[in-house]
């Protein structure tokens, strides 16, 4: 099959790998992405892979605090030097993950965090309503794989979309400043309080909030 621009562009933005090495390796996975950054982290090609292993326990805690006291968020964001972390380029960042955070309110970093007890029964409610819905049994397990995927997305920091680009995924996003500051970056924990989170209150649209005081 023929290879997009677009599909080389998307992988190179999540490796940092050469464009001709993207589209090698888009061909030979059939334009399979997650497939083609497995092949390139294999052939050690994947900038952002080859410094994954490098030690990273510098960077800056960030905070973000929206509406008045309303929401907060702290995020800790590791990078290998004193140096860079104190960089703007690296603030910047680590502001934008603050921000994303307050909007888009993840529960988890990784998908690895997700506790194995929830995850099961969120693939147990899945095939319910799959099955309830009149699918062939065969299919259900398929079907559920994919709806495990949304659940990342909506959960998950690394695979939601980013609330100032939703072309690009945080996980996206951290690649390509691994690949533009040159060292390894992590995302290593973060908490966020929402102003009588529990309790009874009308539901707000943060996303659209917290965007609307960005663009200001």
């Amino acid at each position: 099959m023929a290879v997009s621009a677009s599909a080389v562009k998307e992988l190179r933005e999540r490796t940092g790998a050469g464009m001709l090495d993207c589209k090698k390796a888009l061909d030979e996975t059939n334009g399979d992405i997650d497939k083609a950054i497995a092949l390139l982290r294999e052939k050690g090609l994947s900038a952002a892979a080859n410094k994954a292993g490098r030690i990273a326990t510098e960077g800056v805690v960030e905070s973000y605090i929206h509406g008045g006291g309303r929401i907060g968020v702290l995020v800790e964001i590791n990078c290998e030097t004193d140096f860079v972390g104190k960089t703007d380029q690296f603030k910047e960042f680590a502001r934008d993950i603050a921000m994303h955070i307050a909007a888009a309110s993840p529960k988890y970093v990784r998908r690895e965090e997700v506790p194995a007890d929830e995850l099961e029964k969120e693939k147990e409610i899945l095939k319910a309503q799959a099955l309830n819905e009149g699918k062939p049994e065969k299919i259900v397990e398929k079907m559920v794989e994919g709806r495990i995927n949304k659940y990342y997305e909506e959960y998950c920091l690394l695979d939601q979309s980013f609330v100032k680009d939703p072309d690009k995924t945080i996980s996206t996003l951290l690649n390509e400043k691994i690949s533009t500051i040159g060292e390894n970056i992590s995302i290593r924990r973060f908490v966020r309080y929402e102003l009588g989170e529990g309790l009874e209150k009308k539901v707000d649209n943060f996303v659209e909030e917290v965007m609307s005081q960005v663009n200001k």
